[in-house]
C-alpha cells in the first residue's frame, strides 16, 4: 500500500480496537500461513491481550484454519525452492517456535535431493565456471554453508568439477 493511501494511525488503532482477536487472526491467515507464535505476537502488536489471542488461536486450530505443521511445510517448501539447505530451513523453523516433530516432518515431506540442490546453487553462484584453486573452493564452501547445507554435502561438491552439470560429486 503506498504511503498516500495509508489510513491515519488513529483510524487504524480504532479499527483494531473494534475487532476481536479471532477476526484479526483470521484476516492474517487469509493472506498466508502463520505459526502460533507469530499469530500471538502480531495479535499482541494489534492491541489484543494474551488471553484473547490464545482463545482466538485455539479456535482457529480447532477449525483447522491454523496449523503449525502446515505452516512448517509451506515455509520449508518455499525456502527449499529458493535454494536454501536443510540446516538453514531448520533454524528458521525453530525461530518460529515450532516443535521438532513439525520441523522434522516438514523436511521429510520435502523429499529433497539436497546434494543436487546444493550443486545447482553452486553452479548458479559460479556462473557455470569451473571452481579451481584453494581460494575459490573456500569461497564456494563458505557460500554453501551460509545457504544451510551440511559439511558433508559441501565437501563433496567443492571437490567435484562443477563446470560439468553431469559430473558426479567426489
Amino acid at each position: 500500500m503506498s504511503p498516500s493511501r495509508r489510513r491515519p494511525a488513529q483510524q487504524r488503532s480504532d479499527n483494531a480496537a473494534s475487532r476481536d482477536g479471532y477476526s484479526d487472526a483470521l484476516q492474517m491467515l487469509a493472506r498466508r500461513e502463520h505459526s502460533t507464535r507469530e499469530l500471538a505476537t502480531r495479535l499482541a502488536r494489534r492491541g489484543h491481550d494474551a488471553d484473547e489471542a490464545e482463545a482466538a488461536i485455539a479456535r482457529l486450530r480447532e477449525q483447522h484454519y491454523q496449523s503449525d505443521e502446515r505452516f512448517a511445510a509451506a515455509l520449508a517448501r518455499h525456502r527449499a525452492g529458493q535454494g536454501y539447505g536443510p540446516l538453514r530451513i531448520r533454524a528458521e523453523l525453530r525461530s518460529h517456535g515450532l516443535a521438532e516433530a513439525a520441523i522434522g516432518g516438514a523436511l521429510d515431506e520435502l523429499g529433497a535431493d539436497w546434494l543436487a540442490n546444493a550443486a545447482a546453487q553452486l553452479r548458479r553462484h559460479a556462473g557455470g565456471k569451473a571452481i579451481t584453486g584453494a581460494a575459490a573452493r573456500a569461497r564456494a564452501a563458505a557460500f554453501l554453508l551460509r545457504r544451510g547445507f551440511d559439511a558433508a554435502t559441501v565437501r563433496a561438491l567443492t571437490r567435484a568439477d562443477l563446470a560439468d552439470p553431469d559430473a558426479e560429486p567426489a
